[in-house]
């Protein structure tokens, strides 16, 4: 064989050997497919009542430990702190919408009902937010006439599996175990403004690697927690 036609072949064998120690599981080309192949599930890790000057920290905390979540923004907190909206989309997050003011909706008639949701969704648009999919209404707090307005406006309600506690105090160990509860497309509620549940978020991550779980988006077709 000539000199030429053995170089010819050079890249060819080494391109053949490479394409046998991936199969074999030795070369490691990128690091994406096995963590994907790592999520066994996907849970919803939710943040109500930001943005707020808390926001920041809290971005950090799931960024530095590879989370993603669910932030259910109220549209009061949104219009005067548009930065921090523009924040949480630019950190990976999902923007939902927890009404202008955090009032009791079922204790109001449709029309401010709607008004609390109506402005909450430009509030969050005019920050870059997007148009929210998602509402969670404040303290989990529903009746029909709540739900035909979400109708109106596309979006899905989204109440909670597991409830951190930590509105009331709860410690990051209790929040932790707290977590320890959540499922596959099971969704845990957490705030913005808790420094247990940020406390809580290294642990949190450690937690869902170790039992195969992954942070998801919340599917608007079906509620649940799904792959992102």
């Amino acid at each position: 064989m000539s000199t030429r036609r053995r170089l010819a072949l050079r890249p060819l064998t080494t391109t053949l050997a490479a394409v046998a120690l991936v199969a074999a599981g030795t070369l490691t080309v990128h690091a994406a497919p096995a963590q994907a192949a790592a999520c066994n599930g996907y849970v919803g890790l939710t943040f109500d009542d930001g943005p707020s000057g808390s926001t920041p920290a809290l971005l950090n905390a799931l960024t530095q430990n590879g989370l993603r979540a669910t932030m259910f923004n109220q549209g009061q907190y949104a219009a005067t702190n548009p930065s921090q909206v523009q924040a949480q989309v630019n950190a990976g997050m999902w923007v939902g919408n927890h009404s202008y003011t955090h009032p009791h909706l079922t204790q109001l008639g449709q029309s401010q009902i709607d008004s609390e949701i109506s402005r909450t969704q430009q509030a969050i648009a005019a920050a870059g937010g997007g148009t929210p999919k998602l509402f969670r209404p404040p303290y989990g707090e529903t009746n029909s006439t709540v739900k035909a307005v979400e109708a109106k406006y596309g979006l899905t309600e989204i109440i909670w599996d597991v409830d951190s506690q930590d509105w009331n105090g709860a410690s990051a160990d209790a929040i932790v175990q707290a977590a320890g509860r959540l499922g596959n497309g099971q969704i845990i509620l957490m705030h913005d403004w808790s420094a247990n549940s940020r406390a809580a978020i290294p642990r949190i991550a450690q937690q869902l690697t170790t039992r195969g779980l992954c942070a998801g988006r919340i599917s608007p077709q079906t509620g649940r927690a799904v792959a992102p």
